[in-house]
């Protein structure tokens, strides 16, 4: 039986994952994005996002709860300061994982993951955009049921 199985143990010790998850925390929050093994970036995961939303409440206990995960004085200033604002109206998801394909030397599947509102290509501009020019099937039949109904007015114009 497995109960109480999720971690992924990444073939590590307690320590040395704790420390590699710490590692890859920080270097994601100052570079917004990077890339390593998907099992890593499946683990960082599940490590980082609750940091982020403690990055929301800015309070002191905050700040040293984070700074015992990450020991890392300038990452968690950028948390508190920089990510903070963009992601406070985020309820959550704050990461996303991008598979890239297997990497050279040994064969390991590699993953990109980014913070998402650090995004430009999948940014917010671009959805706008996109919904302005949005087409249907049905945009003939409406124009032609418009101009029914303004053939049907003029003929109410025309009984006045």
């Amino acid at each position: 039986m497995r109960h109480g199985d999720k971690v992924n143990n990444l073939s590590r010790t307690k320590a040395h994952r704790a420390a590699l998850l710490s590692n890859l925390s920080c270097q994601l929050i100052t570079h917004k994005r990077i890339v390593t093994t998907l099992a890593k970036a499946k683990a960082l995961r599940v490590y980082v996002e609750p940091l982020i939303t403690k990055g929301k409440d800015n309070t002191t206990h905050q700040r040293r709860v984070v700074f015992s995960y990450l020991q890392d004085k300038e990452a968690v200033t950028e948390l508190f300061s920089t990510i903070a604002e963009k992601i406070a109206g985020r309820p959550g998801g704050y990461t996303r994982i991008i598979k890239l394909g297997t990497r050279r030397g040994d064969n390991a599947e590699t993953a990109m993951i980014e913070l998402v509102d650090f995004n430009d290509v999948y940014g917010k501009g671009k959805g706008e955009a996109k919904t302005a020019t949005k087409k249907t099937r049905r945009a003939g039949s409406k124009k032609k049921a418009e101009g029914d109904t303004e053939a049907a007015s003029g003929e109410v114009k025309a009984a006045e």
